[in-house]
């Protein structure tokens, strides 16, 4: 068995697609990571007291978790957060602005600004703008798509470096894959040996009883670039620790461009049967009127449900372990944490299995979708 090309050319295809959607992302990471500079040592003193009073907020700490951030927060030393700082790229009025995210500083006001080769921005909730326009802007006005009042951000989130992550990790694990057949035709060994029956799987129980025998092939490279894309950033969710941590499968923009190319794969394949069964239903013609927005919707649920599944469960696994896990704090004693530390255990090795369901579901249904839209029939 060898790896075509067109594996690598669907990995690359989802791989440019997933960048900028990423960043439209809107958490509020930002306010458990607050760093106060040059102000008066008393203040600093008082604030530091506050907020060691302030209660424990599990809202923010779960926010954090399942949001992007232009920075990744690896733990906090002396009530200072130690974070590892991400590249912010912004396409500006005066061109490519290429910066540390690390460069931001704190104000008084909750927002953090910077000061690039004359042009000043800020940041709110990750989104960056124009210092000069955001002050103008109401709270209604602070959004992602406000694209007046922001530059257009290329930035490397932790999202996005999370996906440069894995699709490192898939070009290793298929290349080393094909090198193997090349290098030994009898029964595969070492990673050749784990990945070939998931391979097999996808053939033999997603694409073939979906699509056919006749017309499976052409699709098998973006079947299995979107099941082992999808598990291995499942996975890479579940890990606590720098530098994954990151939720990008519960991203809904990144579901929603998963989405889109399997429907965009769907429409570019269909046949005449399919678009005769939308168009000229096996109903009386007196209920085409009806019938006509009924099937054109449901042209647009399918990938929907796909995008709201994905995005769904994998924040939802990630959202009850947090909660879980804040317990401890909620109640302020230590008693709780074997009760507690019990269940997110539990959680976690159930999240291990949603993470492999949820990519075999998504692919199953691409498959299931993309079937449809290819198979030949009998219009009755």
């Amino acid at each position: 068995m060898v790896i075509s090309k067109k594996s690598l050319q669907f990995l690359l295809v989802t791989f440019v697609a997933c960048i900028p959607l990423v960043n439209f992302a809107n958490p509020t990471a930002d306010s458990l990571q607050n760093q106060t500079e040059n102000v008066n040592p008393d203040v600093a003193h008082q604030e530091a007291d506050s907020s060691k009073e302030k209660e424990f907020n599990a809202t923010d700490l779960i926010n954090s978790h399942i949001g992007d951030s232009h920075d990744f927060h690896i733990a906090d030393w002396n009530g200072h957060a130690v974070s590892m700082p991400l590249p912010i790229i912004l396409w500006t009025n005066n061109g490519l602005e290429v910066f540390s995210s690390s460069l931001f500083h704190h104000d008084n006001t909750g927002t953090h600004e910077v000061e690039v080769n004359g042009q000043k921005f800020v940041k709110h909730n990750e989104i960056i703008y124009y210092a000069d326009k955001f002050k103008n802007l109401s709270q209604d006005d602070k959004s992602a798509f406000n694209f007046e009042a922001r530059p257009l951000n290329f930035s490397i989130t932790k999202l996005v470096f999370s996906m440069f992550l894995s699709v490192i990790v898939l070009f290793l694990l298929f290349t080393s894959l094909a090198r193997s057949y090349k290098k030994n035709e009898m029964a595969p060994k070492g990673m050749a040996g784990f990945l070939e029956p998931l391979v097999i799987f996808v053939r033999d129980d997603i694409a073939i009883p979906n699509i056919g025998e006749k017309k499976y092939a052409k699709f098998m490279p973006y079947l299995l670039t979107v099941f082992f894309f999808v598990w291995i950033n499942n996975l890479i969710g579940l890990v606590p620790f720098f530098p994954f941590s990151a939720n990008l499968t519960g991203n809904i923009y990144f579901t929603f461009v998963l989405a889109l190319i399997t429907f965009i794969i769907t429409i570019l394949n269909a046949n005449k049967n399919y678009w005769s069964h939308i168009f000229s239903p096996p109903v009386p013609k007196a209920l085409y009127p009806i019938m006509w927005p009924v099937e054109i919707i449901g042209m647009f649920t399918k990938p929907f449900a796909l995008m709201i599944r994905l995005f769904a469960n994998i924040t939802a696994g990630h959202i009850i372990i947090l909660s879980l896990f804040s317990l401890i704090y909620i109640f302020e004693t230590a008693w709780i944490s074997p009760v507690s530390g019990a269940f997110v255990l539990f959680m976690s090795f159930l999240e291990m299995l949603v993470a492999a369901l949820q990519a075999y579901v998504f692919t199953l249904l691409s498959a299931l979708f993309i079937g449809q839209a290819v198979e030949e029939h009998d219009h009755h």
